[in-house]
């Protein structure tokens, strides 16, 4: 049996996707879900299950940024005993075990235009082949719900995401606003992760001054609700006291308060964009000096990282480094012996990068000219 989620909040924004999430659950509709990562899309996928027809039936959740290419086909459709080395029996794909229920497929521009074929094929037949078998299996009744923190059509403008595939998943669209734009869910929000840490970790309720949640009403939070649950669940589990003030937040909560003179003479407090992803991720490496596994690997292993994003780490990495992998292991604060570890790791899930677009070539006005010819005897 699922477990019941909730959303929580009292903004418009909340609001309104309560409305979407109530007309999505009434029919069988493809749902497209977009919004910047954390902001709670897999939430708004489970309630339009559990309100629709079909929550009795099983919802199957696959993170597409989180397998390979060659993987996620066998994930999605399953595959016959010897069609590869290790297919040591028959697999029953994400698809079949959704029948009579909800697939959500989350990051799925992450697909590629192969994948995105075949996934096209199932939505205009929804028959089944298995990789490795020569037959088509029946019909599967699944319906499909997909989400994704990148604009598609910009992928559909640049020809990485099918325009076909995008017209025939955005039946239903809902964008789930970023929690810097519902700041007045953010109170509601802390109460409610604060109970649930607490009990989770069998400790009391802390309480926060005043002080401590304009601070964090004020902060921009670039990780979003996601960023925020784990903040809360940090201060129950250092809070001793039963009472979490401004000077117990988080110094990177705090530096990014904005100073009282700017909160006073203002109604509303501006607050910028945050960084994007990658660029942030490449500042705590080189300049925060962590550790690639735990700053990049570990949150991509979590599937709280796409495989975009950790190709765009490495991409400006490159570009620091002038396209020497070997330099990048030791500016990313992992030992030389990492290098291979490293190399395999972006072969695998398909993070790698030519580090040819980053090698410094000489104009050509400047390369030395070739020496002359001289004829032996």
């Amino acid at each position: 049996m699922s477990t019941s989620v909730v959303m929580v909040g009292r903004s418009a924004g909340i609001r309104s996707i309560e409305e979407e999430i109530e007309y999505a659950a009434r029919s069988n509709a493809k749902v497209l879900i977009t919004g910047e990562s954390g902001v709670g899309k897999e939430i708004v996928a489970r309630l339009i299950h559990q309100r629709s027809r079909r929550s009795t039936g099983p919802l199957v959740t696959i993170n597409c940024a989180g397998f390979p290419d060659s993987l996620l086909e066998t994930e999605m459709f399953g595959h016959v005993k010897g069609s590869f080395t290790d297919a040591h029996r028959d697999k029953v794909g994400y698809l079949e075990r959704a029948h009579g229920g909800t697939i959500f497929m989350d990051e799925v521009g992450e697909m590629s235009l192969r994948m995105q074929a075949m996934m096209l094929r199932f939505l205009e037949t929804g028959e089944i082949q298995r990789v490795g078998s020569d037959r088509r299996l029946p019909s599967v009744d699944v319906r499909v719900i997909t989400a994704t923190h990148r604009r598609l059509l910009d992928l559909v403008a640049d020809k990485s995401f099918r325009e076909d595939l995008y017209y025939r998943l955005n039946v239903v669209h809902i964008e789930v606003p970023a929690l810097r734009e519902r700041a007045e869910d953010i109170p509601l929000l802390v109460s409610h992760f604060l109970r649930q840490s607490a009990a989770t970790h069998r400790a009391d309720v802390p309480e926060l001054t005043p002080d401590a949640m304009e601070c964090l009403v004020a902060y921009a939070w670039p990780g979003n609700v996601r960023e925020l649950k784990n903040l809360t669940e940090r201060l129950v589990l250092r809070c001793r006291d039963e009472r979490i003030d401004y000077a117990q937040l988080p110094s990177e909560i705090r530096q990014g308060r904005p100073s009282n003179k700017a909160v006073s003479t203002s109604v509303t407090v501006r607050v910028e964009a945050p960084q994007p992803v990658h660029e942030a991720l490449f500042d705590r490496l080189v300049n925060g000096k962590e550790s690639f596994w735990s700053a990049v690997y570990e949150p991509f292993m979590a599937r709280d990282l796409t495989r975009h994003d950790v190709r765009e780490v490495v991409r400006l990495g490159l570009k620091h480094t002038l396209g020497n992998y070997k330099l990048l292991v030791t500016c990313f604060n992992m030992p030389p012996t990492d290098y291979k570890r490293f190399l395999n790791f972006l072969r695998k899930f398909e993070c790698h990068v030519p580090f040819q677009l980053f090698r410094a070539v000489p104009p050509r006005d400047t390369q030395p000219a070739a020496p002359p010819l001289v004829a032996s005897v």
